[in-house]
């Protein structure tokens, strides 16, 4: 079975027919390029003509057969009187070897036209031993090297344009890559600072709420009402700077309105308030950056610093057992290390349901900063511990 002839281009359609007729004119005219050679019949020109004219209409889909049978069709036609168009029909088949072919013949096409333009011309002057043999050399020059010159030339600057092209598109598939990495860690930092926000005051809100339903006495209700009311004006006063914060998106202000370790006072004891219907107690223990002489640490790691604090004392508020919790915050060999211990146990008092979002939320603070993060029971007592580097250049890297 034959293989399947690839259907030509319209244009090289085009080309084949145009220069066939031309090529057919300048035969019938009496036109030729070599005059003086008739070993065979004037008709012969035209059969190399009709071969290199056919060879046109494959010149993109088969360009190494078409250069075959055209350098076999331009020596034949040296033999004859020789057609004007049959000698450009075949430059354009070496120049569309060189852009159409396999990218291992259209390097060595340039090459190798190139040592036989050399080698013409010197075996031109050394047979003929006349100035006028140089132009022997000229005319195979122009005939092979120059075709396949012109297209290796085209041919390098469309690979160029198609690198650079995919390049582009390759830089901007990385920058939506980008883009929607960048989305997802700014809508996880959000949930992380409105959980911290909101978790502690909504904690205490169902915790009180719960004590006013199940104890029946009005000095009781009270005050749980107060702390109710208190925990929802915090709440929603906080909910109201980070809605400004994010239709804002200005930087300082964000700086100026993130919340510091010199708050952890009120802090604790807004969760000792909250606490005192469960039967705990909140201490603070003095060992924060800025007392003392000591250095401050850069905002970003207070800010964690603090959230990791006021998650935990959300946790204890909802899950811990009548006792003291402990809050520590120290300083040292360039790390800030936040300690927060709670009464770990099964208890009986009102408590305030959890997801466990708030260890996830701390264990990301953390690391996000280069920090360490641990959690868990330790006999009587849950313990947070948290390593923050303290240092600017830690940070920053």
């Amino acid at each position: 079975m034959l293989p399947k002839i690839p259907r030509p281009h319209r244009d090289d359609v085009f080309l084949a027919v145009v220069s066939v007729l031309a090529g057919l004119l300048l035969w019938s005219l009496g036109v030729y390029s070599s005059g003086d050679r008739h070993l065979l019949p004037d008709w012969a020109a035209l059969v190399p003509l009709l071969a290199l004219g056919a060879m046109e209409l494959l010149r993109r889909s088969l360009p190494n057969v078409t250069l075959a049978v055209g350098t076999a069709g331009i020596i034949a036609d040296q033999f004859t009187v020789g057609n004007l168009a049959t000698v450009l029909i075949f430059t354009d088949l070496m120049y569309a070897a060189v852009v159409y072919g396999k990218p291992p013949m259209a390097r060595r096409l340039p090459v190798t036209t190139g040592l036989i333009t050399v080698a013409v011309t010197i075996a031109s002057v050394a047979w003929l031993r006349t100035p006028q043999a140089l132009l022997i050399g000229v005319v195979t020059g122009l005939v092979g090297f120059g075709p396949a010159l012109t297209g290796a030339t085209l041919r390098n600057h469309r690979e160029a344009a198609v690198a650079a092209r995919l390049r582009a598109e390759q830089t901007a598939l990385l920058a939506e890559m980008d883009r929607e990495q960048a989305v997802t860690a700014e809508r996880a930092r959000m949930a992380r600072e409105l959980h911290d926000m909101v978790a502690n005051h909504l904690s205490a809100i169902a915790i009180h709420s719960t004590a006013a339903l199940s104890i029946d006495r009005p000095d009781t209700s009270r005050e749980a009402l107060g702390v109710i009311r208190e925990n929802s004006v915090q709440g929603l006063s906080e909910m109201r700077r980070l809605i400004g914060l994010l239709r804002d998106a200005g930087a300082a202000r964000e700086a100026v309105a993130s919340p510091s370790l010199d708050a952890l006072d009120a802090l604790v004891g807004q969760a000792g308030a909250n606490g005192a219907a469960s039967g705990l107690e909140f201490v603070l223990r003095d060992g924060r950056p800025g007392r003392e002489g000591a250095a401050p640490v850069p905002a970003p790691v207070e800010l964690a610093a603090y959230r990791i604090v006021q998650e935990s004392l959300t946790n204890a508020l909802k899950h811990a057992v009548p006792g003291t919790v402990t809050v520590g915050v120290a300083y040292g060999g360039g790390l800030l290390t936040v300690a927060v211990d709670s009464p770990y146990g099964e208890g009986s008092g009102p408590r305030a349901p959890g997801s466990g979002a708030g260890l996830i939320g701390m264990r990301e603070r953390a690391e996000l900063l280069g920090g360490r993060f641990t959690a868990g029971p330790a006999g009587t007592v849950w313990r947070v511990r948290a390593l923050l580097p303290a240092d600017e250049r830690a940070v920053e890297a």
